[in-house]
């Protein structure tokens, strides 16, 4: 492209994509597995969507020999660091199986080592304190303490792949053809604002939760500052991070249904409350003035899963692409029609969701795990 065409193209030289970013999940609601092949053809057909410098995979029911176990996938940056997490995590849990995950040469830039860890919590949390949130402090622990590693999974029968490449290299670097999962949640990074690196790829996790995004939160500052008042700590050098632990703190720690939670992120405005029925506008002016700091503020279009569930939710204004579909068992949520017609053409119901109403996609049989 010569400069003229540059002109016409980009007239006011801005340098940011601001509809990047490309997301696509799939999930069987029978709770059968599926391989990778799919997914990665979506992700491979938005390719555009991403600039190299991010993508990954979140995987459910992939660890079914390990089911019981939780599922650490560990990136180290030196050999100190993996003595350091070693240390760690030998005196808070009782290590089951560990090795280093295997890889193949593919593009991808700079690749730490990757360790997989099968464990169990060991007998020594205090009384008050639940086996989630005693994992959640070893993962924050080990975050901050040993320099150079870093959790990027540690959930029970799921794993997240993510690394700095275009999802089809991550898929090739990881070796995905060999895994098998019920939900695949899958994201291509552009970024605009924060580092392109192995940590800050997505998805982001804490336990079994996962989150990927497009788009940016302005309000990265003050929804840090409140979760890191429960316990989390942000390492990963971006703002999508803080969406995983506010999940984790709405649905988990205190029970908060979707249909709750999904006001909580992407609030009415104050305006559309005022006009609302009696009964549901002070609802939403509890939320709002209870949770006002967990408000993501700025453009986004999120898909968040854990075991049994899957949810797609946009801003208020749906700043970003968003679309869902369905064929038989087969659901997707997808930034481009295009991606998810590739992988199944014919589908049953196909529409754009408005912002902030959630797509929500459950197992059949409401049990939250696949049969």
């Amino acid at each position: 492209m010569d400069e003229f065409d540059r002109k016409i193209m980009n007239p006011y030289g801005d340098d940011k994509d601001f509809a990047a970013c490309g997301i696509f999940a799939a999930m069987n609601t029978a709770g059968n597995r599926f391989g990778s092949r799919d997914v990665v053809r979506a992700m491979a057909n938005m390719h555009d969507r991403g600039n190299g410098l991010g993508g990954g995979f979140a995987v459910y029911g992939i660890y079914p020999q390990f089911k019981d176990y939780y599922a650490f996938h560990v990136m180290y940056l030196s050999r100190e660091a993996k003595e350091k997490t070693d240390r760690i995590l030998a005196s808070k849990f009782d290590i089951i199986y560990d090795e280093e995950m295997q890889t193949r040469p593919a593009d991808v830039r700079d690749p730490p080592v990757v360790w997989r860890y099968f464990a169990a919590p060991k007998k020594l949390r205090r009384e008050t304190q639940s086996e989630e949130d005693y994992v959640i402090e070893a993962v924050m622990r080990i975050n901050t303490e040993t320099g150079k590693a870093f959790v990027f999974s540690s959930g029970k029968d799921m794993g997240v792949f993510k690394g700095v490449g275009f999802p089809e290299d991550v898929a090739d670097f990881f070796c995905l053809e060999d895994y098998q999962g019920y939900l695949w949640s899958c994201h291509s990074r552009f970024p605009t604002n924060t580092p392109g690196w192995w940590g800050g790829a997505h998805p982001f996790n804490i336990l079994d939760w996962t989150v990927v995004h497009n788009g940016e939160l302005s309000s990265y500052g003050i929804n840090r500052r409140y979760l890191e008042m429960f316990g989390y700590k942000c390492t990963m050098q971006t703002d999508t991070e803080v969406l995983a632990y506010a999940v984790d703190l709405l649905m988990r720690r205190q029970h908060l249904p979707v249909e709750l939670v999904v006001q909580v992120l992407a609030s009415p405005l104050w305006e559309e409350i005022d006009h609302m029925e009696p009964k549901q506008a002070n609802l939403l002016r509890a939320l709002r003035q209870t949770y006002g700091s967990l408000l993501m503020n700025g453009p986004f279009g999120i898909v968040i899963a854990h075991h049994g569930e899957m949810i797609g939710l946009c801003d208020r204004i749906k700043l970003r692409p968003m679309v869902a579909g369905i064929k038989g068992d087969m659901q997707y949520i997808s930034s481009e029609e295009a991606a998810m017609r590739l992988v199944s053409p014919q589908l049953d119901k196909f529409w754009a969701p408005r912002g902030g109403e959630p797509v929500v996609c459950r197992l059949k049989n409401n049990k939250g795990v696949p049969q």
